[in-house]
């Protein structure tokens, strides 16, 4: 049977193909646990329908996740669409730690953030009953003691933290989680290499680069990255940013089509670890 395009982008993302690093021995296959749940019926629809813009499998596999691992997510917001397939493919060996917004913010949209996913893991304690939430605000909380995750996971959230300027802070906290060895996975928006990054991140895309150069200055071992998520449509150059794009659509009915057949930015995977064994 000929193999799928994206077959072929899974092989080469762990091959190391483009990476710059030694390419690894074989390719990895998705846990036919990990793909059950993927396709399972506690996904939402509107979480399932972006499967083919986040290649979940994929991600995870890349990453290294194993169904006895420890893996806090960062801020799964309302929608839960990590929470999804975490929380039940680690809940009978591993845990699965949500670290939403903080407690007692100010802001509206943590707050329904919080309440969502609080309401969502509730909702199916069969599947969800034995994930654990925590607040995450930079580092002023601890996101889980003190090196005790085998995975931190944060997905298109450093444009935020450049915006609120905690990158910093945000990347240690990630860091004082994790055990020795523990790894760091992170998928942003990715901006042009050959333009200068805004500082704020005000499109909402970052450069691979400074991506990279945030995670090294917390200490982190820069260890390879994923093209799974790439989308060579997509300019970054559009009126509102990458919040142009689906699935906000921010800009309505204006160019809606444009900006569908386009579909969801591109974006790099990265992979990093905590040195130490």
């Amino acid at each position: 049977m000929p193999l799928s395009r994206r077959s072929v982008l899974a092989a080469a993302l762990f091959l190391g193909l483009g990476t710059g690093l030694p390419a690894l021995a074989h390719a990895q296959a998705i846990d036919p646990a990990l793909q059950a749940l993927i396709n399972g019926s506690q996904r939402a629809k509107f979480n399932s329908v972006r499967d083919r813009y986040r290649h979940p499998g994929e991600v995870l596999t890349f990453f290294g996740v194993q169904p006895d691992s420890t893996v806090v997510e960062i801020l799964p917001g309302a929608g839960g669409y990590w929470a999804e397939i975490l929380a039940p493919y680690l809940r009978d060996k591993g845990h699965y730690i949500a670290a939403n917004g903080e407690k007692a913010s100010t802001s509206a949209e943590v707050q329904k953030d919080n309440a969502g996913l609080a309401a969502k893991l509730a909702a199916d304690p069969a599947e969800y009953g034995k994930a654990e939430i925590t607040e995450f605000s930079a580092d002023k909380h601890a996101i889980a003691p003190a090196g005790s995750a085998d995975f931190v996971l944060t997905f298109r959230n450093i444009h935020n933290w450049m915006a609120a300027g905690t990158t910093k802070e945000s990347f240690a906290a990630f860091y004082q989680a994790l055990k020795p060895g523990g790894i760091l996975g992170v998928e942003e928006h990715r901006g042009k290499p050959d333009q200068p990054q805004d500082p704020l991140a005000k499109s909402g895309y970052v450069r691979q680069n400074v991506a990279i150069g945030f995670a090294e200055a917390a200490g982190f071992k820069y260890l390879g990255s994923s093209e799974v998520n790439a989308n060579p449509k997509d300019t970054k150059d559009y009126p509102a940013g990458v919040w142009t794009l689906p699935p906000t659509y921010k800009l309505g009915a204006e160019d809606h089509a444009k900006y569908e057949a386009i579909g969801e930015s591109d974006r790099f995977i990265l992979k990093f670890q905590k040195p130490g064994t």
